[in-house]
């Protein structure tokens, strides 16, 4: 089998192949979600489809017990990289559509393992099979025998591995159709984005608010983001930083809003009313304030940050608490137990990596005093706070407020000052025109109960 071996390959005009290639996709935790199961799957799908956008053909959706099934006129590759990025599949594995009979099913076992053969000598393998439909000519255990005894004889001894092998050959039957798959691609898991309600994520250019909102996206959170700059008084650099973060960290859900706030004027404002070793955690708490009040518009019901208790003197347990005092929503700390070297590992895995060590001016740093206060106490914080007008302060960031859109048009999203609503469209970051939302996907037949996708 000439290419990829880990991908079936299309059949030639006129060759005998019913059925055609496919992508297995294996549900997660849904399983577990009883009666309410149903609505998982739906959200699961439409997030699929969503990711399917502007994949360059037309592609299917097709439900069944605790799996999904892809297809389309695309290359498999492309529904196979698609999929592997929607949270809530547990594995994606390539596969081929078969009617459900012995001899079909003996024929597809047998030319994949002669396929993987050719390019990889000296495998072992193994069958497991999963027959959904009680009615097949035989059990699972009795057709894994039949099957690789079949393929013992056609690719003259191949030797069998039960316990680790090298290529595993597995066989799911149904009624209409049986799939054969022999790779298996680690899927995210999680909950579907979005089955868990909306957050807002204080987006920072560094590795751990990428990482974390990850996680809440794992959690079934669909997120948008706000990043807060200190412009005036720095450049732009963290705000390109925090739409390729953001752009990437769609790529997980359907796409998120990302929020610019300049903080700088603010920032000045807390340290002219004396805020000295507070200096940082009054930031942090005019941040929260902001961001609770920023995360009406797109119906946010948390707030999500990167805080790592006692990473840095900010993130101590007195500063987070005094922290969450000045929110009014919920505020969510996924890595909150989390080893610096364990959320660089998966900064590195989601894509983030390359972007977070990136140079930029870090508003945080902006006016940072030489040392923090490790237990700042509310006392002192309100004294400061009570020398400005916050509600006032507050409005005043929000009034200025752009809205972006990583990632959902064909080149860059859009970016301007919000109107109020939380609607915004002018110019791409880059300064070229924004070319509007993407539309909705096209799809052509598909096989007999699919969904379009």
């Amino acid at each position: 089998m000439p290419g990829d071996p880990s991908i079936p390959s299309v059949p030639s005009p006129g060759t005998p192949r019913p059925g055609g290639p496919c992508v297995l996709l294996k549900h997660g935790e849904i399983f577990l979600r009883g009666r309410n199961r149903h609505r998982f799957t739906e959200r699961l799908h439409d997030n699929l489809r969503s990711a399917l956008q502007g994949i360059g053909g037309s592609t299917w959706i097709k439900s069944g017990q605790d799996v999904t099934v892809l297809g389309g006129e695309v290359p498999l590759e492309d529904l196979v990289e698609r999929a592997r990025r929607v949270i809530g599949f547990n594995s994606v594995e390539p596969a081929l559509r078969v009617p459900s009979t012995v001899a079909d099913l003996t024929t597809a076992a047998v030319d994949a393992l002669a396929g993987v053969r050719a390019e990889r000598p000296g495998i072992s393998f193994a069958v497991r099979v999963k027959r959904r439909d009680k009615s097949f000519e035989m059990t699972s255990s009795q057709f894994e025998r039949f099957l690789g005894a079949r393929v013992q004889e056609a690719l003259g001894g191949l030797p069998v591995n039960l316990s680790s092998p090298d290529v595993r050959v597995s066989v799911e039957i149904d009624r209409k159709e049986s799939y054969v798959s022999w790779t298996r691609h680690q899927g995210p898991g999680g909950l579907p984005v979005g089955s868990s309600g909306r957050a807002l994520v204080l987006l920072s250019g560094g590795y751990d608010s990428p990482v974390a909102a990850y996680r809440a996206m794992r959690r079934g959170l669909r997120c948008d983001f706000v990043h807060f700059t200190g412009a005036p008084y720095t450049n732009a650099a963290s705000v390109y930083k925090a739409y390729a973060l953001a752009r990437e960290l769609n790529r997980y859900q359907p796409g998120g809003q990302l929020h610019v706030i300049a903080l700088g004027h603010a920032q000045k404002q807390l340290a002219i009313a004396g805020a000295g070793r507070l200096q940082v955690v009054a930031q942090r708490r005019l941040m929260v304030r902001a961001a609770s009040a920023l995360a009406g518009r797109p119906r946010a019901e948390a707030l999500v940050t990167g805080d790592s208790l006692g990473q840095v003197a900010s993130q101590t347990l007195a500063n987070m608490a005094a922290v969450d005092e000045a929110a009014t929503l919920p505020v969510l700390r996924p890595l909150v137990g989390w080893e610096k070297q364990e959320i660089i590992d998966e900064a590195r895995s989601i894509g983030t990596a390359e972007i977070s060590v990136l140079p930029d001016e870090d508003c945080c740093k902006l006016l940072a005093p030489p040392r923090v206060s490790l237990r700042a106490g509310l006392t002192g914080l309100r004294t400061v706070e009570k020398r400005l007008d916050l509600d006032d302060v507050v409005a005043g960031l929000l009034r200025e407020v752009q809205v972006m859109y990583p990632g959902e048009t064909g080149g860059d999203g859009e970016t301007g000052a919000d109107d109020g609503d939380g609607e915004a469209c002018a110019d791409g970051p880059d300064g070229g025109p924004a070319s509007g939302r993407p539309g909705p996907a096209v799809c052509a037949a598909e096989p007999s109960g699919a969904v379009p996708s």
